[in-house]
């Protein structure tokens, strides 16, 4: 099996054109040679039916739709089942996840299973170091990334917002990065901004996704406005009254958010600083 390589895409600064490699002027980006034209990546988790999820597939424009392997396979799952065919039907790419795993020994063991299944060396990986948070742990991650990396796996990893830890995991070969917002499936959105601006600010050439804690489109826009590269979520999709219509929502969102920090966005001033300045001329009506 052929290696993918990951193509890195930097986010502009603000003010910059956005690239348009699609039709007519669209966003578009690469990860592993796959160019997308969606920055919403959709989990597919807790829904109300497989027909809403499909539905909401379709209506969020995802490209990429993430899944628990270890909860599929726990459910009695495999790869011939309807669930998995559901995804494939959707023509999204599958990022398989090691959601659950707890050790790097057991995170590696399912990314190496889920290879084999799916024929993809993509894998998000997850390891979970707190019960009560489901924080990563980020020791067993960068021991998982590391030898994931040796071994030929474009690892997307679920990491917190610490710098250092960020960065020992592209020392491990990480070439992606997916920080959270919030503990997963609280909704909280955002609750340290200063922490991803400053990995925005610091990491400047390497993709960042935010996933996790992502409450309503409000959250994702804010995500997009600091230069995200794109956002990943489930909870506030699958636990709305309406997923279709929420995953159409975040879709918009997102596309908002991302114009918005291509536009450039305007300076915060401390006072009021008057829209039509007078002169001392007077206007001719």
């Amino acid at each position: 099996m052929t290696t993918p390589t990951l193509s890195s895409f930097a986010a502009p600064r603000q003010g910059a054109q956005l690239p348009s490699g699609g039709p007519a002027g669209t966003d578009t980006f690469h990860i592993a040679g796959v160019e997308l034209t969606s920055r919403f990546f959709l989990g597919t988790a807790s829904y109300p039916s497989p027909q809403v999820l499909q539905q909401a597939i379709a209506a969020s424009g995802a490209q990429v739709v993430t899944v628990g392997l270890k909860r599929q396979l726990a459910a009695g799952g495999g790869t011939q089942n309807d669930f998995f065919q559901l995804i494939r039907d959707s023509g999204a790419r599958l990022l398989p996840n090691t959601a659950g795993c707890r050790s790097a020994r057991e995170a590696i063991a399912l990314s190496q299973m889920a290879r084999e299944l799916f024929g993809t060396n993509w894998i998000k990986l997850e390891v979970v170091g707190d019960e009560h948070t489901l924080q990563p742990d980020p020791f067993e991650l960068v021991t998982a990334a590391a030898e994931l990396a040796r071994d030929g796996f474009e690892v997307f990893p679920y990491c917190t917002d610490d710098l250092v830890s960020c960065q020992r995991l592209l020392d491990a070969g990480c070439r992606i990065l997916m920080p959270w917002g919030a503990p997963i499936g609280s909704g909280q959105g955002l609750v340290n901004p200063y922490a991803l601006r400053t990995l925005r600010a610091r990491l400047p050439g390497v993709p960042l996704i935010v996933d996790a804690g992502i409450g309503s489109p409000a959250d994702a826009v804010q995500a997009m406005e600091l230069g995200y590269d794109a956002v990943l979520l489930n909870s506030a999709v699958a636990h709305a009254r309406d997923p279709v219509q929420m995953a159409r929502a975040f879709k918009l969102g997102i596309e908002s958010g991302r114009l918005a920090y291509g536009a450039g966005i305007m300076a915060q001033q401390d006072m009021a600083v008057a829209s039509t300045p007078v002169t001392g001329r007077p206007f001719i009506l």
